[in-house]
Parts: structure tokens; C-alpha cells; sequence
């Protein structure tokens, strides 16, 4: 049953929560990490393809590999395999090759980024095109070393990962004909295309390699890195349903209080009728809480309204199957029905067989999840590259502003955990801060300005605030840089199921191929034929120094 809304409501939920060795599929590796911003992931059918030409292609899911080099900086290190996934359905010599990279997962089984289901296959059939999925570096088993020590994680870096995709793109031989002769701007355009963390990567890169690729698609990018990023929450406060945000501000509000001046007897009341009796520590308790908001970010507009977002919403403000107004129950009820909720499933549904103390605790630096260095544990990759490089700590607004989530979790609680992920790597301090202002300064956050970069933003995404659509972005639609904001949720955009369910979501996904299709008409090949090989002039002999120039001095920065 619906709830009242703030405004139509579009439909829903794309994965429950479910979980496996206590990592859960939004990049939560226990229950109280808050999810990374990643792409959903969409597989294909395994079966072989049939090219334009008629000719059977290999299965879909045949994997790849490609000898990436451990560090740019010093290619004398040696190189690692990295994986990557390939198609050429759609392909005509000359047309672009695609590239798009999963981000801060197991790329296995994003295979649906190969085919038309998405918007890359989408852009690939309109244009002729080929397209590949590369594993990032780090996740999966795509990892220069062997384990993911601090030794290893040296070399997991965001300019790593950019320089990852230039010499990808320069040196790959892909498995089809002409395959061996589609270098970026000599045959071929190159595309690259992102979504969350892997989108703010296609504009950084774009940004870092100005003449790597021909065009690029962002997909809720999340370009601003930010600390204190409680702005999370914000998208989530505005258009879940007005009685559900109603209660949950009154809950949080009471909880605050009591943790912070009430009576042992009144906080052992709010840890009990959470089922939460057994976590020691308060902010541990609150923060917890965080849990039922973070589960919008799997919503999309294709899939309906029994998710689990929701029906913690029916929870609180369905009674005796009335609905509540938009003001709410009050505080009462809201606090005992989101304690049912919670004891009855949800508990169980986030920790499983695991206690709350090893399962929602923040307190204990041996748990396992702070010492797992195996290879293929995407929260630990994430994790460092949240705290040496990226923030987005999900924590309580101001106290200006209205807010879901407890005031007693600000940055230094998730900081004071990086230090159990990763001792050592921050000395003696024991709050290391990310050091977002060098990001946002080398790759220009909000203020990038990049020809020929489609991005594609939802108003319903809780990561938008850290998009070019974000509140206080200075950054203004044009044509070389179009920025299409639909109604859709994280990413939404990618999936073609999507844009069949929301005009929004279809109107972005036609303006993006209208302008890819617009930036691709007047590109200029060096040479499209290997029989008839190209004489450069003085003015590209001048350009290709210069790039090699300015390759080795960004290579030469650590």
C-alpha cells in the first residue's frame, strides 16, 4: 500500500537486500558502512551474438584479459591481467569503441553494459560500434598484487585508475577483425561512458586526457568529492513519502535527545525496542538507523513498490489499514512500529547469524571486516579511496536543516575507522581526513569544463548533491557539455528497461545519443585504413610530442 507522497510518485526497487558473509549488494560490507555510490549492475544472456554481417560472435560473458602496468609512474614494476568483457554486435570499420568500467565492483556480470539494454549498446548500435566492460583495478580479480595490504593498495589511486584507461585504450588488441587497429583518434573515436563513481571517473579522465576521447557519457556522476556529504539524504527527504519523512524526523529528534541527555533507563528503552540492546555504543545504535534510508539508493524507475524501502514506510504509517496524513502519526506510534519493523525482519535480514556488536559495532578494529586483505572485497578497495581520497561520509545535517539520520554521526566517526581498515597508513592521527580539495582541484569537481561530456543526472538520486545538478553546482547545461536531469533515481538512465517506464528517463537517454551521434559526425580519422598508412604533418608531429610530453609529466606525479 502506497503512502502519501510529496509529489507523484515513480515506481520503484530494483534489489532487496539480502546477505552473503555479511556484505551487502550497495557496497555495505557490514551493516552500519555506509553503501558506495555504485553502478547497478546488469547482466545479459550468455549466447552468442550475430553480428550486422551475420557472422556468430563468442558468448557474451568470455572474459578477457589485458596486461595493464602496475604503477604508471614506474612502468619497470611489471604489469598485472586485468579483465575485460567485449562485443562487436553492432561494429563497422571506423565506428567508436566504447569503454566503460563497472567502478568499485566485480565487474563480472555487468555484461548488460556489452548490449542495447543499456545506454552504451545503445549508443554502439546507433553509431556501429563496439563496446567493452574493463574491470577497475583492485576489484574483482583485476589486482596489480596479490592481497589488498597496504603494500598493494599504494598503487590504487584515482590518477592510477585514470591512467589504467589511456593505456588500455592505446594498447589493447581487441578479439575482432581490425581489432588490433582501433588506437583512439588514429582509426577510431573512443567513448567513455560511467555511472556513479565510474561517471565522476569518465569526467576526470576527460579532464586529466583532454584528447583521449572522442566523447563521454556521466551517469550521476558524483564529480565534487566531499567530506561531510550529509547532502545524501537530502534527495531521499524530499521525495519519499511526506508522512514517512514526517515520523522518521521525529524518531531521530527523540533518539538524539535521549542519547544525548537521557536516562540510562530511557536509553536502554530505545536500544531494546530496536532489538539493540547488546551494542555498546550509542552513535553505533543511531547510526544503525542510517540502514532503512540507504536502501532508496537501490530504487529505479522499472521495478514496483514492494521493496524494502517501502515497506518500512507502509510499517510506520499503514494502522489498521488506514493511511497516515502527511503529518504523520506522530511520535509514538513511529517509534514502536519502526522497532517492530526492525525486530521482526529487518535485524535479521542485515546481520543474519552475526551479532549486533560484530555486525553493526564500529568500536572493534579486529573485526573481520576491518582485516580481510583478500583479494575481491570491494567495501575494503572503496573504503580506501573513501578515506585517502573521496569522503562521502553519509552523516546528519546541520542544525539548520531537517534531518533523517542521527547529529551524532559526523565525519570523525567514519574517519576514526580508517584507521582500524587500514593501521599505519595515517600515522598518528586519529581522524585522518580525505584529501578532497587536491581531487576536486586536479580534476575540477563542479567546475569541469569538458567538450563533448553527456551528463546524466536524476532528481531522485540520493547522490546528486555531489553531481553537476547538485544545489550550489555552478555547473550550466550547454551544448558541448549537456547536462539531461530526469526523474529517475541512481543511474537510472543506463538501463533501457527505464527509459520504456519514464519518459523522463527516455528523454535524457535520446538527447545523449542526439548529441553522441552530433560530436561523432565530424570526426576526422588519421587513418581508417592499415593498407594506406598516414604521412603526419608538422602541426600533428608538434601535437604528438606535446602529448607525450605531458603524458610523462603526469606520470611522473605520484
Amino acid at each position: 500500500m502506497l503512502t502519501s507522497i510529496r509529489t507523484p510518485l515513480v515506481v520503484l526497487l530494483s534489489l532487496s537486500l539480502s546477505v552473503v558473509n555479511a556484505r551487502l549488494p550497495d557496497g555495505r560490507v557490514h551493516g552500519n558502512i555506509p553503501p558506495s555510490p555504485a553502478v547497478p549492475k546488469i547482466t545479459a544472456d550468455d549466447g552468442p551474438l550475430t553480428s550486422i554481417s551475420g557472422a556468430t560472435l563468442p558468448p557474451i560473458n568470455t572474459t578477457y584479459y589485458f596486461d595493464q602496468l602496475i604503477d604508471h609512474t614506474n612502468p619497470k614494476l611489471g604489469t598485472f591481467k586485468q579483465r575485460y568483457w567485449h562485443t562487436w554486435e553492432w561494429y563497422e570499420e571506423g565506428g567508436p569503441i566504447i569503454l566503460f568500467t563497472p567502478g568499485e565492483a566485480n565487474a563480472d556480470g555487468y555484461t548488460g553494459y556489452l548490449v542495447n539494454r543499456t545506454i552504451n549498446g545503445q549508443i554502439a548500435q546507433q553509431q556501429k560500434g563496439a563496446t567493452i566492460v574493463l574491470e577497475h583495478r583492485f576489484y574483482g580479480t583485476s589486482n596489480p598484487l596479490p592481497d589488498l595490504s597496504l603494500k598493494s593498495l599504494k598503487y590504487h589511486t584515482i590518477q592510477q585508475a585514470i591512467d589504467d584507461l589511456d593505456y588500455f585504450a592505446n594498447n589493447v588488441k581487441l578479439a575482432m577483425p581490425g581489432g588490433d587497429k582501433v588506437k583512439p583518434n588514429v582509426n577510431n573515436p573512443w567513448i567513455l561512458v560511467g555511472g556513479s563513481y565510474s561517471g565522476a571517473l569518465t569526467g576526470w579522465t576527460m579532464v586529466n586526457k583532454p584528447d583521449l576521447f572522442r566523447a563521454g557519457y556521466a551517469s550521476s556522476a558524483v564529480v565534487e568529492a566531499i567530506t561531510d556529504f550529509w547532502g545524501y539524504f537530502e534527495p531521499i527527504r524530499e521525495f519519499m513519502p511526506q508522512n514517512c519523512s514526517a515520523d522518521v524526523e521525529a524518531v531521530i529528534t527523540h533518539i538524539d535527545q535521549i542519547f544525548t541527555s537521557g536516562s540510562p533507563a530511557e536509553i536502554n528503552a530505545i536500544k531494546a525496542n530496536f532489538g539493540l540492546s547488546n551494542l555498546t555504543h550509542l552513535d553505533d545504535v543511531a547510526g544503525a538507523l542510517r540502514n532503512n534510508l540507504w536502501d532508496w539508493q537501490s530504487l529505479s524507475p522499472a521495478t514496483g513498490v514492494e521493496g524494502t524501502f517501502f515497506q518500512f514506510c507502509d510499517a510506520l504509517e499503514v494502522k489498521d489499514g488506514a493511511v497516515a496524513s502527511a503529518s504523520g502519526w506522530g511520535l509514538d506510534h513511529a517509534l514502536s512500529a519502526w522497532g517492530a519493523f526492525w525486530t521482526s525482519s529487518y535485524l535479521n535480514l542485515l546481520c543474519g547469524k552475526n551479532d549486533v556488536e560484530s555486525c553493526l559495532g564500529s568500536y572493534n578494529p579486529n573485526e573481520d571486516y576491518f582485516t580481510d586483505t583478500s583479494i575481491d572485497n570491494s567495501g575494503r578497495s572503496w573504503t580506501w579511496i573513501v578515506c585517502n581520497e573521496v569522503g562521502f561520509y553519509q552523516e546528519g545535517a546541520p542544525t539548520d536543516v531537517p534531518t533523517l539520520v542521527t547529529r551524532l554521526v559526523q565525519p570523525v566517526y567514519d574517519e576514526r575507522q580508517c584507521n582500524y581498515w587500514f593501521p599505519g597508513a595515517f600515522g598518528n592521527n586519529p581522524t585522518p581526513q580525505p584529501n578532497v580539495n587536491r581531487i576536486n582541484t586536479a580534476y575540477h569537481g563542479w567546475n569541469m569544463k569538458v567538450d563533448r561530456l553527456f551528463f546524466a543526472n536524476g532528481h531522485r538520486d540520493p547522490w546528486r548533491e555531489a553531481t553537476t545538478s547538485a544545489n550550489g553546482s555552478p555547473a550550466v547545461s550547454t551544448s558541448s557539455e549537456p547536462i539531461g536531469i530526469s526523474d529517475g533515481f541512481h543511474c537510472s538512465d543506463l538501463s533501457t528497461t527505464n527509459g520504456k517506464v519514464d519518459s523522463t528517463v527516455l528523454a535524457v537517454q535520446q538527447q545523449a545519443l542526439k548529441s553522441i551521434q552530433g560530436w561523432l559526425a565530424d570526426f576526422k580519422p588519421t587513418n581508417r585504413s592499415s593498407h594506406q598508412p598516414h604521412r603526419r604533418s608538422e602541426d600533428e608531429e608538434r601535437e604528438e610530442k606535446r602529448r607525450v610530453l605531458r603524458f610523462e609529466r603526469e606520470r611522473s606525479v605520484v
